[in-house]
């Protein structure tokens, strides 16, 4: 089991209608293509930060369903075109993490 753990900047005063296109389009669009997502978030101290957990039950899989989602003409012809209106894209954080023994994230 492995979990990506990513941290977005919003553009200012964008966070809103980032969260909106989260909830209603990508995740969405993900899970119909097998990701789980394991959590969404805002950061209650920065106005304009988000963040998304993803959990894969290894790196094959991953894999795969990278490809499902990022090479389908779906994401790169309607998806993505909107992304870099509402986040830094420069900014993006991506942890890996595999929980541990006694994690409840098993």
């Amino acid at each position: 089991m492995l979990y990506e753990y990513r941290i977005y900047e919003c553009r200012p005063g964008k966070r809103a209608e980032w969260v909106d296109y989260m909830e209603s389009v990508i995740i969405p669009f993900q899970v119909s293509k097998g990701m789980v997502i394991a959590g969404s978030f805002v950061d209650e101290q920065d106005e304009d930060r988000y963040v998304w957990m993803r959990r894969f039950a290894d790196e094959a899989e991953r894999e795969a369903l990278y490809g499902a989602v990022y090479e389908s003409s779906e994401w790169m012809d309607r998806i993505a075109p909107r992304i870099p209106e509402l986040i830094n894209r420069e900014t993006i954080k991506v942890m890996r993490l595999v929980p541990t023994a006694k994690s409840v994230m098993q």
